[in-house]
């Protein structure tokens, strides 16, 4: 269960008025400036127009080297590799340079490691297999600053290597002709947070003396791929190169990139958010699945006719990564529901033989959103074993496995994420190991948030809205779409539509009637009823339909108004410290044992439902002012289940039948009930 803490930001309406008129803006526009804390001249420019343009590329450390050696390569036709990665970042990085250098008439070619056998970066191996090509100048893009082993190895044998890396570098740089890193601690230049892709760019345009407009005109697209791929901050020349690459791929020109858009680039302008749910998932599949360097080839693709049969062919790889994502992600989330040692624990580590490494990390977010915990989900090779984890705000992931160093063969990350590598056999000491770290530094787990933009009136909502926001466009990392919060909204009509995937639902408040669309979630799993008063997280899509503005309100979540998401938080991490066997408090186990009248009131309100879906907080819901709490709730469902007087079948949406039953149950033979009264009992006497 995850139950999100909403959190909505604090607004000075007086401040937004001021703001609308000082810049002559619309109220609204201003109201989210002044919520996301923009209000200086400088500050309101960059949010509505961007950055003012590019910094020269030679403010950068190192740049005047990697022109010089790079020039000295193509002037001499010595044998230039690109090396790349297999992510979008670094398969774009690489389609630019290596495009940018055959055009020069450089001798070049290409080189992406595979994610299975030899991970990120450069490996030795393939340093040797360079050199035995001819190669005698190495540039790596998106990778590089921690190498210096193996750019050690290319200097021993001859190779000159050229770094150019966005991630932050260790103390020892590699000993290579240039190292251009914006994150170097002797780098001046301006901006920082550039992608793989955006340091790449920045290459081309020291290469063209500076000419950034050529470059973007021709490089912009896949360096806006490579940017909103890496999730990197939306701000300054990011958000410059996002703006400028969107235009470039409305204008086409690029077969390959055309070819793998298909049909959701056709005619028409593109957001930063478009590219995240279409094309790079399609050229991440090709890094999961097995071979990266299609979609380079792809992307370098001059003619239509060749581009469509190899996007079709990744279009098809990208399909077989759903199907391998949803199938181990099956196995691990019933492996976790399945284990009460797994499913109550503060970090779950889940493993499995022969997990596909290019989906574990993919599947631990899927599990870390599904549950609102730290979570790892681990392949099994053998003795070998590979892991990817995914975090919440508060636990820093990369501290955790810091802690476990003793058990890991390797590791790395930040504190949202991190991978690990280790012994098949010692995954289970890791799990104690982990938890143990998790119960120090966190007796409660933090929640996982739902920042809320600002609350809005449903009556006041128009078309207008989303054409104002189009200003604060390419959203992102650091400039997220807005999300509001509708309140005390009444759902008057469900209806399934989309064959029964999707459901368009109805609300009113007051006067106001409002429409939205709840995607991916089938009648059978919506556990609201008519009637319910509910709060929606919403926002506020405009498209083109048949000529004419369409907007799309689009719930991404909603709750019961009544419920305070504060106390359900506490008191399921409370339940869950319970069923982990962790000592309780003697106030602690008070508020999680019922009496008699307390299941009775439950058990009376099930036989009622008559199997209609719930969740455990609509459920609640139902069950206001009669004494519950979810932690209450959640131990009477499990005094009920044991005794065999109700039976639960489901997992999100839960459909729980009331038996008819021949004889009277004896509840207070709960096991359950038992081990509440007993810490109860313990606690009290510990007290004395």
């Amino acid at each position: 269960m995850n139950v999100k803490k909403w959190v909505v930001a604090p607004l000075d309406r007086d401040r937004a008025a001021q703001l609308a008129e000082r810049y002559s803006i619309p109220f609204f526009l201003a109201m989210l400036l002044e919520i996301r804390g923009v209000r200086t001249d400088e500050a309101v420019a960059a949010a509505l127009h961007g950055a003012a343009g590019f910094s020269d590329p030679f403010l950068m450390k190192d740049m005047d080297r990697a022109v010089e050696r790079i020039r000295r390569a193509i002037d001499g036709f010595e044998r230039i590799a690109v090396y790349g990665d297999y992510d979008a970042d670094g398969v774009t990085s690489t389609a630019m340079l290596f495009t940018y250098l055959q055009a020069m008439g450089a001798d070049v070619l290409y080189y992406i490691p595979q994610r299975e056998g030899e991970g990120y970066g450069m490996n030795s191996p393939a340093v040797e297999a360079l050199h035995r090509q001819g190669v005698k100048l190495i540039v790596t893009v998106d990778n590089g600053i921690s190498s210096v082993e193996e750019v050690a190895l290319a200097n021993s044998l001859g190779m000159d290597v050229v770094v150019t890396d966005h991630h932050r570098p260790h103390e020892k740089l590699p000993a290579a002709v240039a190292v251009v890193d914006a994150y170097r601690a002797d780098d001046e230049s301006p901006f920082k947070d550039f992608s793989g892709a955006g340091v790449a760019l920045k290459l081309l345009m020291a290469l063209e003396d500076g000419d950034a407009e050529s470059v973007l005109e021709e490089y912009g697209d896949l360096a806006a791929l490579g940017t909103v791929g890496d999730s990197v901050l939306m701000r300054g020349e990011n958000r410059l190169i996002v703006q400028m690459g969107l235009r470039g791929i409305l204008r086409g020109g690029r077969p390959g990139l055309s070819a793998l858009l298909g049909q959701d680039g056709a005619g028409r302008a593109l957001t930063a958010s478009d590219l995240a749910f279409t094309v790079i998932p399609r050229i991440n599949a090709t890094g999961r699945m097995g071979a990266p360097e299609r979609a380079v080839r792809l992307l370098c693709c001059e003619d239509s006719e060749e581009a469509l049969p190899l996007a079709q062919e990744i279009l098809g790889e990208n399909d077989r990564r759903r199907e391998v994502e949803a199938e181990i992600s099956a196995e691990a989330m019933g492996k976790i529901r399945r284990d009460p040692q797994l499913l109550f624990s503060r970090v779950i580590v889940v493993d499995g033989e022969g997990w596909h490494h290019g989906v574990l990390g993919i599947v631990a977010a899927r599990i870390t959103e599904r549950f609102g915990k730290p979570c790892f989900v681990i392949s099994k090779d053998g003795d070998a074993a590979k892991g990817s984890g995914r975090s919440v705000e508060g636990f820093s992931l990369f501290d955790a496995v810091s802690a476990c160093a003793r058990l890991l063969e390797r590791f790395g990350g930040h504190p949202m994420a991190a991978g690990v590598t280790i012994r098949a056999g010692q995954i289970g000491e890791f799990r104690a190991e982990i938890n143990a770290y998790a119960r120090r530094v966190c007796p409660e787990m933090p929640a996982m948030t739902l920042p809320i933009d600002c609350r809005l009136n449903p009556a006041a909502i128009s078309v207008e809205m989303p054409r104002d926001m189009a200003a604060l466009e390419p959203f992102g990392v650091g400039n997220p779409r807005p999300t509001f919060g509708l309140f005390g909204m009444e759902l008057r009509e469900i209806t399934p539509v989309g064959g029964g995937r999707h459901l368009r639902l109805a609300f009113r408040k007051g006067n106001a009637f409002l429409t939205g669309m709840r995607f991916g979630t089938a009648p059978e799993e919506f556990p609201y009823g008519i009637g319910d008063r509910v709060d929606l997280a919403v926002q506020l899509d405009l498209r083109e339909f048949r000529g004419k503005p369409e907007m799309t309100v689009n719930v991404r979540d909603i709750r019961l108004s009544a419920l305070s998401d504060e106390e359900c938080i506490h008191t399921y991490r409370l339940y869950e410290k319970f069923r982990r066997g962790e000592t309780l408090s003697a106030s602690e186990a008070g508020a999680l044992t019922p009496d008699r009248q307390t299941l009775a009131v439950l058990y009376r309100q099930l036989q009622a439902l008559q199997g209609r879906p719930v969740t455990p907080l609509t459920l609640l819901g139902t069950l206001q002012g009669k004494g519950f709490h979810l932690g209450r709730l959640l131990s009477c469902l499990d005094i009920l289940e044991e005794r065999g007087l109700i039976a639960v079948e489901g997992d999100e949406a839960l459909k729980i039948r009331v038996p008819k039953m021949e004889q009277k149950v004896d509840i207070f033979a709960s096991e359950v009930l038992a081990r509440l009264r007993a810490q109860t009992e313990a606690s009290g006497k510990e007290g004395v």
